[in-house]
């Protein structure tokens, strides 16, 4: 297996420190000077490995067997440095849920540097959990181990689908309890990998404060790290924003193929980079419902499934607001020239959204009526509250096979399904073999269902049994791939089971 459970917390020795194989290139504490606290994480009393991604290890150059033990217990804790990091805590501002707060910062989290992986590219290596920073506000800057658990099978799960998105390296125990509104619960530490920590929220902090220098510094150090071909164009500054726009309307639409639910856009959970961050009070939705939140700090909606490519496009705005000094010395022309680019998000997400549903109906080539025939599907299903996931990959069974049994057995009433499928087969004239394969690699079969991820949680941190955990994040790893002996992977639990259910933030 590619992961496993290590239950060791000896000393390591320095030899095998050596040889775990961290060579850090810390090029944001270099050259962001005033970005950033320099920090130390919390020494913890009793750490234990209790996960380690050999497979994501391997491909950051580290060695999975050196790590695998007591030597990844002391570096994954915070309570060993591994040689060359600087670990520091960045400053960023952010809207959270509208509002904004002008300082947040990296109240719980350290950036301990940046490596080289095995494909060249360039990637942050993050603590979560790792205790008080300057920017923690009051809060205790530890994480509990079940929010740690799930943040590492979703980013798995998410990095499966195909979908760009941190991931995570490492779960340590802590060996301390960590205190919430529910009482006392087993504290973790999380590594995190990701392709930067750079986020909407950075550039606000900075703006705020109106230091345009340090917004260039910023903006040049971007560009170098996730677009260097833009460094000399004529405005290169609206060129990044052209090219985070793009990422995200790419993003986003994949999040909405899959009905994931992010449930905390705040602009200092937007990335850069494209990728997606901090699986707090994230889920996959069941029945398909635009009006879906299962955010229990989510009591407007404000970031509900539907509600998501607006909520994008919103904090790409507050990005733009933050670039108006680089773009133009004329503040009217600033704004025009950012409010231009902006508003290409709704091209440029619908584009990927129809390609996206396209892709999973398995429609080769674009055609007028597309956009009708997808719309009408999604409509069927929300009237009749089908199941998002089983839906689309039923339909692959019935472009396979052409036996529309199961299919029709999520629908309480056939009529208008098969009225759609008349239309849809009209429409989808290629082989059916190959539709049919193209659409089994567009639709999963397993997606963490909640139920599902909240009994491996549940295992895992109240009878420390992590054997659900485990079997549930290797169904994740292959969703595709339908398996035998795995049925109840791939259905959602009864309505009335997860009537209310609600995820939290875990801070």
């Amino acid at each position: 297996m590619a992961d496993t459970w290590a239950m060791n917390t000896a000393t390591p020795d320095s030899t095998a420190a050596a040889a775990a194989g961290f060579r850090f290139d810390n090029t944001y504490a270099r050259a962001l000077e005033g970005f950033f606290v320099p920090w130390q994480a919390a020494q913890v009393p009793a750490p234990v490995l209790l996960k380690l991604n050999r497979e994501l290890a391997a491909e950051l150059g580290l060695d999975p067997v050196a790590l695998d033990g007591p030597l990844g217990a002391a570096i994954f804790s915070g309570n060993q440095a591994p040689e060359g990091a600087t670990p520091i805590a960045q400053a960023y501002a952010g809207h959270q849920f509208g509002g904004f707060s002008p300082q947040l910062g990296d109240g719980r989290a350290l950036l301990l540097g940046e490596l080289i992986d095995r494909h060249g590219r360039r990637r942050d290596i993050a603590f979560k959990g790792s205790g008080r920073t300057p920017f923690s506000r009051g809060g205790d800057g530890k994480a509990a181990l079940g929010p740690v658990l799930r943040e590492y099978l979703m980013g798995e799960a998410m990095h499966a689908l195909g979908i760009p998105t941190t991931r995570a390296l490492a779960v340590v125990a802590s060996g301390e309890q960590v205190f919430r509104d529910t009482g006392a619960l087993p504290g973790a530490v999380l590594t995190r990998v990701a392709a930067s920590h750079l986020r909407v929220g950075t550039f606000q902090f900075f703006a705020t404060r109106g230091s345009t220098e340090q917004l260039r510094m910023l903006a040049d150090y971007t560009i170098a790290r996730h677009d260097p071909e833009l460094a000399g164009q004529p405005q290169p500054y609206l060129a990044l924003l052209r090219a985070v726009t793009e990422r995200q309307a790419a993003l986003i639409a994949r999040w909405m193929g899959v009905g994931f639910i992010h449930g905390v856009m705040n602009t200092d959970n937007m990335t850069l980079s494209g990728e997606t961050i901090d699986y707090g009070p994230c889920a996959f939705m069941d029945a398909y419902d635009p009006g879906t939140v299962f955010s229990s700090i989510d009591s407007q909606g404000r970031y509900a499934y539907g509600n998501q490519p607006g909520i994008a496009q919103w904090n790409l705005a507050r990005l733009a607001e933050t670039l108006l000094p680089l773009l133009h010395e004329d503040a009217d022309t600033a704004v025009a020239m950012a409010t231009e680019v902006v508003g290409e998000f709704a091209a440029a997400y619908q584009q990927h959204w129809t390609a996206e549903l396209g892709r999973k109906l398995g429609l080769a080539a674009e055609s007028p009526d597309d956009a009708a025939l997808a719309n009408d599907w999604l409509d069927l299903l929300q009237s009749q509250r089908v199941d998002f996931t089983l839906a689309f990959r039923q339909l692959t069974a019935f472009a396979r096979a052409g036996d529309g049994a199961a299919l029709r057995a999520l629908f309480a009433d056939a009529a208008p399904l098969d009225a759609w499928l008349a239309r849809w087969q009209a429409r989808s004239a290629a082989d059916p073999a190959a539709r049919a394969e193209a659409m089994r690699l567009a639709n999963p079969l397993y997606i963490p269902r909640n139920h599902l991820v909240e009994a491996a949680l549940s295992a895992a941190v109240e009878q420390g049994d992590q054997a659900p955990f485990e079997r549930l994040l290797s169904v994740l790893q292959r969703p595709f791939d339908a398996r035998d002996g795995l049925g109840d992977y791939a259905v959602p639990a009864p309505p009335e089971t997860m009537a209310g259910y609600r995820t939290f933030c875990g801070t």
